[in-house]
């Protein structure tokens, strides 16, 4: 498939909508990550409705880069050995099944990846890394989760400072040693995947940013939302800029080799 213009899937998400008793399945993507993807990363953001893992091979070769949003629902626990703590928080096995495949893809394959909440703790589980299902349950952790019944604008609110490792790339994109960040998960990093390299913490110690470590194209992802309101943020504006850069370069590659 030829193309001038520099594309980037976002896996929906499945949810039952609908008032009272009365649902119906819907594939669903947040605009606020199209919004991210079409301004900040300069590129088309693109869906592939009901793609099932057989397909990635064939779906990855139709789009420059992958950015996995976050999400109401979590990261399933039996994909790293534990039981539901909390049967009343939703879930959703079906993105699982496709996302942790494709972290894999990416990576294997050079793909440009980017991961935000959810999708950095998918990215961290499709590596052999473990969660934390309830982080605010745990001796000495902070609650990252947001405040209830306050605006989104509040819920979105810069809310702990992330302290970077020096001469990480988020470092470079912050221009400093350190940013304050939002905060809207419940679940965290527990055990770091074999080949992440942690880049952020927060001031309780858990994991907020990594890079995949030996990675030929970008492969990063954050704990917070930095498609939030990303033009009045330099730092979440860089973060989208270079992936954004990291997918053109893979753009160009592909065109050389057709």
């Amino acid at each position: 498939m030829k193309t001038s213009t520099c594309m980037i899937w976002l896996p929906a998400d499945h949810r039952q909508l609908g008032d009272g008793e009365v649902k119906s399945p819907a594939l669903v993507l947040s605009e606020k990550y199209a919004h991210a993807v079409k301004l900040g990363a300069l590129a088309q953001p693109v869906l592939f409705p009901l793609a099932e893992v057989e397909q990635i091979p064939e779906l990855l070769a139709m789009v420059h880069g992958v950015l996995l949003t976050g999400s109401p629902s979590n990261v399933h626990p039996s994909h790293f050995d534990e039981e539901v703590a909390d049967a009343s928080l939703p879930l959703d096995a079906q993105r699982d099944q496709l996302t942790l495949a494709l972290v894999k893809a990416c990576v294997q394959n050079s793909v440009p990846l980017l991961g935000v909440c959810r999708g950095f703790q998918e990215i961290n589980v499709a590596l052999g890394g473990s969660l934390h299902q309830q982080v605010h349950a745990q001796e000495g952790m902070m609650d990252h989760r947001e405040p209830a019944g306050v605006s989104l604008a509040q819920q979105f609110a810069p809310r702990h400072e992330v302290r970077f490792v020096p001469g990480s790339k988020f470092a470079q994109w912050a221009g400093a040693s350190s940013a304050v960040v939002n905060s809207l998960h419940g679940q965290g990093i527990k055990q770091l995947a074999s080949g992440l390299r942690a880049a952020g913490f927060a001031s309780d110690g858990l994991i907020e940013a990594f890079e995949v470590e030996g990675a030929h194209a970008f492969a990063c992802a954050v704990q917070w939302h930095p498609e939030w309101h990303f033009w009045e943020n330099l730092f979440y504006s860089a973060i989208f800029s270079a992936f954004g850069e990291a997918c053109r370069q893979r753009q160009q590659h592909m065109m050389k080799d057709r």
